[in-house]
């Protein structure tokens, strides 16, 4: 059997209601490219959860979800504001500056949450033709440090970009994890928050592969069928895309495997703070621990358990649980974390 670890949501299998979706999705012929029953019902679900004015387009990867929707919205003249923790600027090799040909303006953050107040000093030379013009503030729900945004941080957000004829997009790969955490539901930190395009990820949460760009004002949507086939994000075989969502919405599996996610990331939070040697560095919100540990046992706790180093000048670590995290590998860890302090 292969290994739990704590390096990555993505690094789980697949829950096996969706598995069993796939193989029921499998029998005989559907037309391709999404005109298939199974599209459309995932469709009418995700807009019952965003609302009926929702635009859905299914996608195959999360970094296809943000390139895409942030496309639609921009020119190559402007430039995205995010945090310099943001997926966009570490982990998407580029992507979104070669394909929207963007410019984009990363502000420190600590936590890896925005507020207007620490965005304001970059909307300068606007008009002015020798500066790119800011038209996107890019967000993460929840950060990748595993902070969560409060529907009210995200309407202050949204407020300000659009005083500012500006639009929020947001990268909701674990858009789960941060409803169950608030206890509310996707519409209230996306649609009635004022969030403009979002990216909602379902791989971190148990799906196989499935995202979705969602646009949540009407027309911005325009020309976005032509942009998802031109960045090869347009999917043949759709519907194993797409079943997936049916009974990940219809039966709250989303909901099921936040929760369980979340509550382990709790318990090792709980788990780690008590050892001495142990500094950790952000709430655990979400899924995520942020830590620092003594560098000389990095590498053999990874040994038994893979995860990533997030500073290595800080000797800082990140460790993600997942919706097959079991108690026993919470318990274990830290036995063996403590054991190497």
């Amino acid at each position: 059997m292969n290994k739990r670890g704590l390096a990555s949501d993505n690094n789980a299998g697949i829950h096996p209601v969706l598995l069993d979706a796939i193989q029921e999705a499998n029998e005989g012929h559907v037309i391709a490219y999404g005109d298939d029953r199974y599209t459309a019902r995932a469709k009418e679900l995700l807009m019952q959860h965003f609302g009926e004015n929702a635009e859905i387009f299914f996608v195959l990867t999360g970094t296809g979800a943000n390139v895409t929707g942030l496309s639609a919205l921009t020119h190559p003249h402007n430039a995205i504001i995010c945090s310099d923790t943001a997926h966009i600027e570490l982990d998407e090799c580029g992507a979104p500056e070669k394909n929207t040909g963007c410019k984009l303006i990363t502000v420190k953050s600590a936590d890896g949450k925005l507020k207007p107040s620490m965005i304001m000093p970059f909307l300068h030379g606007i008009g002015f033709e020798h500066h790119v013009q800011p038209l996107v503030i890019s967000i993460s729900q929840s950060t990748e440090m595993g902070t969560v945004y409060k529907p009210a941080e995200i309407k202050e957000l949204a407020d300000f970009a659009h005083g500012h004829g500006m639009f929020l997009h947001m990268d909701g790969a674990r858009l789960a994890n941060a409803a169950v955490s608030l206890n509310c539901n996707f519409k209230d930190i996306t649609t009635d928050a004022g969030v403009d395009v979002l990216s909602f990820g379902g791989t971190k949460n148990g799906m196989l592969f499935s995202e979705a760009a969602i646009f949540l004002r009407p027309g911005l949507a325009k020309d976005f069928k032509y942009i998802r086939k031109q960045s090869m994000q347009l999917a043949s075989k759709m519907r194993f895309m797409s079943v997936q969502f049916i009974p990940y919405l219809e039966k709250e599996i989303w909901k099921t495997n936040a929760l369980h996610a979340n509550r382990m990331a709790q318990l090792l939070y709980k788990k780690v703070s008590a050892l001495p040697g142990v500094q950790v560095t952000q709430p655990a919100e979400a899924n995520g621990v942020f830590a620092i540990i003594p560098k000389k046992i990095i590498e053999p706790l990874r040994e038994r358990f893979f995860f990533y180093t997030w500073d290595e000048q800080k000797s800082e670590v990140r460790w993600m649980t997942s919706f097959d995290t079991r108690e026993e590998d919470i318990v274990d860890f830290a036995e063996t974390l403590k054991g190497l302090l």
